[in-house]
């Protein structure tokens, strides 16, 4: 039975990023929100209570009911989870008077204790908190202290209950990575054999058992998810894997074709479809992102849907989402309201009746890639930039027209071709670009031209949850806005776009 640990949600920014160290240590764990507690099963080995926004004070503080946990297995509360736990058996936490935040160091830690094993005297933690504990319940024992902090951390005497004041998942917790290692290792007694491997072995298994003989229909966009997910579906169930690929004429340049060659070699059964015109008919005069969103999505769901249909006795729809998805679609507040429509989740209408199957749905970007390398599939499609569902008609902003998709295509081949060719397509996470409804005075020879402004992105990140810019060579953006200016014909002016998310999204649209 596959382990899990289990990691209940109080509205922190940094709840996945905990996720993602436990995954790094090849432990597995679910995020669910603190009021949506699963059924608790054999598999269970321990529990994490996240940060929060909150402070214990709020009227609307999130309280969970641990009844089924507390005491039975073993918890870690994470800064508002540590204070959650001393604030209901009774002890003091006030607001602090100097607000908690940065860099701070253990200057006493408790090395007795399983969860403060092999931390180094004046460990660096992080600190992100604008409550404090001042004082602790009965046989609640200080573990570590700071400078400014007497209580960092505390265990509860004769149960496998910790909490800590600091965030041992960022980066700057020097030493966070052994703290987590001690409690999921030494606290929890996980094995820590969630590899690649033992996913693909154990997700073909569920898979044959799951669909049986039954026929399944896979869009395939291009993308790493989509395509690994159709390598394990194949790997599972073989000649009743049916893949449809949608030219819904807002791709890269040339990528329905390189793209339908691709799959070729690697066995799947996939049928490719060319229905540009029906997508730019659907998207005539229509300027509104979200309108436009659900104008490629509603065209999209027709054309599979009458492609699902040529195919007799379907069952069975598989979907390419991955786990952010499916955290953002049942977040602690709630339904996000920002979820984006080309989201996987939720999207399918009533009237296709089919069953849904989402292999990868447990898994974040970077494992779907190696999850992908296990099954040996090429580099070109794994390492594939992200690239949204309504393709560039999100970044072609305000209407879109044939005459702007052929512009941008080669605005972005240019740009994408470069990146490659100075090896630096594999240092950006994302990279793409933007046409922009804004015209700008330019000059050409002795003319003076009047003609489009293009925007450039490239990113940095691990899921696309938060992104710094890149900063790409100038010497490299200089010929790329050179390159772009000289041949492609209606651009006169390049940006360069050097916002984070947050606050900026990563696409503009």
């Amino acid at each position: 039975m596959q382990e899990t640990i289990l990691i209940l949600d109080f509205g922190s920014q940094y709840t996945q990023l905990i996720a993602r160290r436990l995954r790094e240590l090849n432990v597995y764990c679910e995020i669910h929100p603190f009021n949506k507690i699963p059924p608790i099963d054999a598999s269970l080995k321990g529990v994490i209570l996240s940060g929060s926004p909150f402070s214990v004070h709020d009227p609307e503080s999130p309280v969970p009911n641990l009844s089924n946990i507390r005491g039975k297995y073993p918890l870690l509360g994470v800064c508002y989870g540590a204070q959650f736990l001393a604030q209901h058996d009774g002890g003091s936490v006030m607001p602090s008077k100097i607000r908690e935040y940065g860099r701070a160091n253990l200057g006493f830690r408790d090395t007795s204790c399983p969860l403060m094993k092999s931390l180094s005297d004046g460990s660096q933690v992080w600190m992100s908190h604008g409550d404090t504990i001042l004082k602790l319940p009965e046989k609640y024992q200080v573990i570590a202290s700071t400078e400014s902090v007497k209580v960092a951390g505390f265990q509860i005497a004769g149960e496998p209950t910790y909490g800590i004041q600091f965030h041992p998942e960022v980066y700057h917790s020097e030493e966070g990575m052994t703290l987590l290692k001690n409690f999921v290792t030494d606290i929890c007694g996980c094995s820590r054999n969630w590899t690649p491997g033992s996913f693909i072995e154990n997700t073909l298994t569920g898979l044959q058992q799951k669909l049986g003989n039954d026929k399944v229909v896979l869009g395939l966009s291009g993308g790493v998810d989509s395509s690994v997910a159709a390598v394990l579906l194949h790997k599972a169930i073989g000649k009743n894997l049916y893949c449809i690929f949608v030219d819904n004429g807002l791709l890269r340049k040339n990528e329905f074709t390189s793209v339908l060659e691709s799959y070729k070699d690697m066995g799947l059964n996939v049928k490719g479809v060319d229905a540009s015109d029906a997508f730019m008919d659907a998207l005539n005069g229509v300027s509104d992102p979200e309108k436009k969103r659900k104008a490629i999505g509603k065209t999209f769901i027709e054309i599979f849907d009458r492609e699902a249909h040529r195919i007799k006795n379907v069952k069975w729809l598989a979907q390419g989402t991955i786990y952010p998805d499916v955290i953002e679609s049942v977040s602690v507040k709630g339904p996000s309201a920002t979820i984006k429509s080309h989201h996987n989740v939720g999207g399918l209408p009533d009237f296709m009746k089919l069953k849904i199957v989402e292999p990868l749905n447990t898994l974040f970007k970077d494992e779907v890639r190696r999850i992908g390398r296990a099954l040996n599939m090429p580099d070109h499609l794994l390492k594939r930039h992200p690239f949204p569902g309504p393709g560039l008609g999100i970044r072609i902003l305000g209407d879109v027209t044939r005459e702007k998709v052929r512009i941008l295509q080669d605005v972005d081949d240019i740009f994408i071709q470069s990146l490659r060719k100075e090896g630096l397509y594999n240092e950006v996470w994302q990279a793409l670009a933007v046409l922009l409804p804004v015209q700008s005075v330019g000059v050409m020879g002795d003319e003076r031209t009047y003609e489009s402004v293009v925007a450039l992105r490239a990113v940095g990140s691990t899921d696309g949850m938060t992104a710094d810019w890149s900063h790409l060579p100038y010497e490299f953006l200089a010929k790329v806005s050179n390159d772009i200016i000289n041949r492609v014909k209606g651009v006169n002016r390049v940006v360069y776009d050097i916002s984070s998310k947050p606050p900026a999204t990563i696409e503009w649209e």
